[in-house]
């Protein structure tokens, strides 16, 4: 255990040069596009589920906030395989940096913001003020609309990071926990292990509900603008 607690969130270098990118592009290689007239029953399970979540999540929208649909099933499926890639020995994982989650959250939001404040300026102004605010506490309310306003992207890329970290630190301990058990306690250290592999279970749900709920907060976002 003399292994830093934090080394396997150290951005991974080749010869100097980082080589997240490639790990980010990695993904792409597990959603094959189908080419042939018949799928084999990977690929028809691949898209029965983008289906399902594609249709669950632009039943809500209207015609022009279904234009973002290709970029949500994509944002979904780019976060639940990398945070699944994750879990494996010795691997890297994008999204416990906090940096490339709001690289991810900042242009969604300020995208869907945007649009509201084009084709929907006056309901979007309507926001920052309720109707039936007294006059007294109209500037205080203005300023913290506003700040609730601007602290989205954060809260999503928070959320993110602050899950997935835990995970992976908790499941760092107790794996070494479990090695330094297995020479002074057998018994213990069978306890620690199935607890492990229960936490990893546990981690593997996390992987896709928090991938889920990231595009389902942008796609509330999206549905409040348009």
């Amino acid at each position: 255990m003399n292994e830093n607690l934090f080394a396997s969130f150290i951005t991974p270098s080749m010869m100097g040069l980082p080589i997240v990118i490639l790990i980010i592009m990695f993904p792409n290689i597990l959603f094959p596009s189908p080419n042939r007239l018949i799928n084999n029953r990977l690929i028809s399970v691949q898209q029965w589920l983008i289906h399902l979540v594609l249709k669950q999540m632009m039943a809500m929208h209207n015609p022009k906030g279904r234009t973002w649909s290709l970029m949500l099933i994509s944002l979904i499926m780019f976060i639940g395989s990398t945070n699944l890639l994750g879990l494996l020995p010795h691997s890297f994982t994008p999204t416990t940096q906090l940096s490339m989650n709001l690289g991810m959250a900042i242009p969604l939001w300020a995208g869907a913001v945007i649009m509201g404040f084009r084709h929907k300026t006056k309901a979007s102004l309507a926001h920052f003020l309720p109707q039936g605010t007294p006059i007294p506490l109209i500037p205080m309310l203005v300023i913290i609309e506003t700040i609730s306003l601007f602290i989205q992207p954060m809260a999503l890329a928070v959320r993110l990071t602050a899950n997935i970290t835990a995970g992976h630190l908790l499941m760092h301990l107790i794996g070494g926990a479990t090695l330094v058990l297995a020479s002074i306690s057998p018994p213990t250290a069978m306890i620690t292990f199935i607890i492990l592999v229960l936490l990893s279970l546990l981690e593997f749900a996390v992987a896709l509900i928090q991938a889920y709920v990231f595009t389902l907060l942008v796609s509330l976002y999206l549905h409040d603008n348009t």
